[in-house]
This record gives structure tokens, sequence and C-alpha cells, in this order.
């Protein structure tokens, strides 16, 4: 029932999505623009519509889609690695990396790749930030995940140092620019964006639920999960890397959007469960329900202008974060 909810609230929120905004299409005209594109009958819309539908709308509430199914698919995978319902993302410094990327490529003025070219090298430093961090964090063979989540922290700071001095060093309209792409935004959605996103997040999502099972076994303890065969070293090291690639990607293309990953799976496990079967692909379907949401009211709310979509999730989230905090408090007595 929780899925079939899920997926009927996704497929309401990005069809109301589609339509509103600042020109505005009747939802009967989306869904008659849809069945004709698809061939299940419909009409075409004038020319107007027709363009602010499918080169403007489609495309962010797709990508949308995606980055919030990344974002909360990944928080799942980091919660259940590090057996801390509080973990996201961000603790292993991928969001971190990936902004200094971005910020490092507007402040030097890079622009090998056009367009493109901050949203690569996001990635590209989002992906070499983990990997920096598991291998500095592992020794003898084993990554203590302790010494994974404190040299993130540490990674974290120096990328935050970096940042500033990227910042320091750039011109008025570059400072602007990695502001605006560290509040982050689905403002600049474009179908090869899309597709630049769409192989990481089918591959990690398609990747995740195989290991379930043994996310399951691994909240027994390392040690428990070692006497029923799972590797556990290994599962790490390949969920990690999962992670990394759904993050770096959604970051990439959508900048810093917070809680996301922390809250989504965490309001799930009240709901359902700790049971990894559901919580990684309800995960997915969460996020995209959030993400989506999140982007429909911060182009609506403040209309003509537009918030800032990680601002809009920092804003919620927070207050509901702390809620959560207060509440597993009086239901445990106490902080230890």
């Amino acid at each position: 029932m929780l899925t079939a909810g899920l997926l009927a609230a996704l497929v309401l929120l990005a069809l109301v999505s589609a339509g509103l905004g600042a020109y505005e299409i009747p939802l009967g005209d989306v869904l008659a623009s849809l069945g004709n594109r698809i061939g299940l009958g419909g009409r075409p819309l004038d020319r107007t519509a027709e363009s602010v539908l499918w080169n403007i709308r489609l495309p962010r509430v797709v990508l949308a889609l995606l980055v919030g199914a990344s974002l909360g698919c990944a928080g799942a995978l980091m919660q259940g690695v590090f057996g801390n319902p509080l973990a996201e993302p961000g603790v292993i410094g991928i969001s971190s990396g990936a902004a200094v990327g971005a910020a490092g490529s507007i402040a030097l003025g890079l622009g090998f790749l056009g367009t493109w070219t901050v949203s690569v090298c996001a990635f590209v430093t989002g992906l070499g930030t983990v990997l920096l961090v598991y291998a500095v964090s592992r020794d003898g063979g084993r990554t203590e995940v302790v010494t994974l989540i404190l040299t993130g922290i540490a990674v974290n700071a120096f990328a935050g140092a970096l940042i500033g001095l990227f910042i320091f060093f750039a011109d008025n309209a570059q400072v602007t620019q990695i502001t605006f792409w560290q509040l982050g935004s689905l403002a600049q959605a474009t179908w090869p964006k899309v597709l630049a996103v769409l192989p990481w997040a089918v591959a990690g999502l398609a990747i995740a639920p195989l290991y379930a099972r043994k996310l399951d076994l691994l909240a027994l303890g390392e040690r428990p999960a070692r006497h029923l065969g799972v590797d556990v070293e290994r599962l790490r090291m390949v969920l990690i890397l999962v992670v990394a690639l759904l993050t770096a990607a959604a970051v990439a293309v959508a900048g810093i959007i917070t809680f996301v990953g922390l809250l989504v799976p965490h309001l799930l496990r009240m709901a359902n469960g700790p049971g990894h079967r559901f919580l990684v692909p309800g995960s997915a379907l969460g996020g995209a329900v959030v993400l989506t949401a999140a982007d429909l009211g911060a182009r609506t709310v403040a209309a003509p202008a537009e918030l800032p979509l990680g601002v809009l999730t920092a804003l919620l989230g927070s207050p509901f974060f702390f809620w959560l905090l207060r509440r597993t408090r009086r239901r445990q007595g106490g902080w230890a």
C-alpha cells in the first residue's frame, strides 16, 4: 500500500508540476500532449504550449525525479552501511568534493567542455573525493566505520577551505555563480542534462536493491554478518561506490541539495520498519516525490521569482529533523 501510494503521488505530482508555472497548461492538455507523443491518442497543443511543456517543464520534472530518487536511495544505502539512521551521503565528502570541482571550474574560468564544464568537474571531483576518503581510511585491508566518518569530516573541512579560497580569488560575477550553484537548483534543466544523469541513476538504482538482504544481515552487526557469509568489506566498498555515483551525478547537475537523503529513509523506516527490501527502492520513490514537490514549491511559492531548491529543502527539512531527534530522545529516555 505504501509503494502504491508513493507511485500514485509521484505520477500526480509530475503531471501537476508539468502544468503549473508562469505559463499555465491545464492538466487535460498535458495528458493530451503526452498521449499524442507516445501514440496513445491525444492531440498536439499550440506551438507555445508544446515548447514550454517539452523543452522547459518536462526536462525539469524528469531531472527532479532522477535527482530525488538518486539522493533518496543513496541516503538509505548510507544509513545501512553505517548502521546509523542519521547518516547521509555528505558524511563521506561527496557533496563538498563536488562543490570544490564546481567552484574551481568557475573561479578559474575553465570552459573546455562548454556549458558542461562545471557539471563534469563537479562529478569527477565528487567521485574522486569519495575514493580518496575510502583509500585514506583503509588500513590492514579493512575500513572501520568510525575511521571512515572521521576521515570524511576532515576532508569536508579541507574542501570547505578550498571553496573559500576559490571564492576569495574569484570576481563578483564568479562569486555569484558559485553561490547560486551551492544553493541548488533545477532551473537550468535540459534534456541533455537528463541524459547525462540517466545512466548513473539507472545503474545505481538497479544495483542497490540487489544488496538489500546483505544490508539486513549487516544490521545485526559486523561479526554476526560475517558469520552468516557476508563479505562486509566488499559490501561496504561496493555500496559506497554506488552511493558516490548516485550522489555525484545528482549534485553535478543540481547543486547541493540537503536533507532528502537523510529524512526520506528515516520516515520510511518509521512507517514500514527497517527491512531494506522495501527501504532501498522505497527511498528512491520517496526521494523522487519529495524533490518533485520541493521543486514545484520553489518555482511557485514566490512567483515570478524562484527560491533556491537546496535552501527550500533545508528550511523544511531541518525543523523536521530536529523534531525527529526530540522524538527519539523522548522514546529512549535520553541521548545515551
